[in-house]
């Protein structure tokens, strides 16, 4: 299948910049109909890698291609099939819902005899029927973003590029918008996505782990959780300073990290390492009295992989 978006060794180095890149070699290929998060801490390079793909910024080296033209010589040709929404995406407060459509609609040159239709699609899609008449500086943060994917998404692009689309609004608003973005790629539209957030990088079909301008790696979530040579064991216990003081204590625990009012431990990956250290903090926690809440194993998540990374040091791509 031809990769919609396909990038080879895209680098870029701003002129302000000492030291190191900003992205440094980096390659993808997304396929139609692909939902790709590209995952990692703010300062990772993933604005800067999304400006380029989306034809706002050019690279130092590299080519970068969308829908099969070169972002970097052929970005009027490319930008008709793009849909990209940045993290402070500029509506225009005093103007209505369906005004803010209307306009970008022209902005993109959509057809007269398929404004209306496409503007009343994006209105029913994103569920913003009932708001079409409010003014956009008056929405709430969730359909502030909302709006603002109906305004990438109506003329029909074949590329969705967002950044950070779910940055500042409640979980709620969170859900819905992944919600709506899994619903767009089932329409055959690729989507790449930038999120510093672990969790979600669990409702993309891939993910790249973007760390200092590398790719650390890239594949499906189950594929990168499986890959991690460790198991993980949470604990929940009181007093705290003693559960912490106990772990710390306890042989087999090669690292251990808070989560909350838990504690996340990493274990060697085999079953009899595993009973071992449940056995022995068991022991000492009943030992000295302490108020269990929480002692079972549980399935690493992205969050263990992107540690486990970092931790390793892993070559970049």
């Amino acid at each position: 299948m031809e990769a919609k978006i396909k990038v080879e060794h895209l680098t870029k180095k701003y002129q302000s910049q000492k030291g190191n890149a900003a992205i440094d070699d980096i390659n993808l290929s997304i396929h139609q109909g692909e939902l790709f998060g590209l995952v990692g801490p703010d300062g990772a390079g993933k604005t800067t890698t999304l400006r380029i793909i989306s034809t706002v910024l050019e690279q130092s080296n590299g080519v970068a291609w969308v829908a099969g033209f070169d972002t970097k010589k052929e970005a009027e040709k490319a930008r008709p099939h793009i849909g990209y929404m940045p993290q402070n995406f500029s509506l225009y407060p005093d103007l209505s819902v369906l005004e803010n459509l209307n306009f970008f609609a022209n902005l993109n040159q959509v057809p007269k005899t398929r404004k209306q239709v496409r503007t009343q699609e994006m209105l029913s899609f994103t569920r913003l029927e009932r708001f079409k008449s409010r003014r956009a500086g008056k929405l709430s943060g969730g359909m502030k973003k909302k709006l603002a994917l109906a305004c990438a998404l109506i003329h029909d692009p074949e590329v969705l590029i967002l950044d950070e689309p779910s940055t500042g609004v409640d979980p709620v608003s969170r859900r819905e918008l992944w919600v709506i973005l899994s619903e767009v790629a089932k329409q055959g539209v690729t989507i790449l996505v930038s999120t510093p957030y672990m969790d979600e990088a669990e409702r993309c079909n891939r993910v790249g782990m973007l760390y200092e301008g590398h790719i650390l790696t890239i594949g499906t979530p189950k594929e990168l959780r499986e890959n991690i040579p460790y198991e993980i064991i949470e604990v929940k216990a009181k007093p705290r300073k003693a559960m912490r003081r106990i772990v710390g204590e306890t042989n087999e625990i090669l690292d251990w990290r808070p989560v909350g009012d838990q504690l996340r431990l990493t274990i060697l990956d085999t079953d009899s390492t595993v009973k071992r250290v449940m056995k022995s903090l068991t022991q000492s926690f009943r030992r000295e009295s302490l108020d269990v809440r929480v002692l079972r194993q549980v399935k690493p998540s992205m969050e263990d992989v992107f540690v486990h990374l970092i931790g390793s040091q892993v070559s970049p791509q």
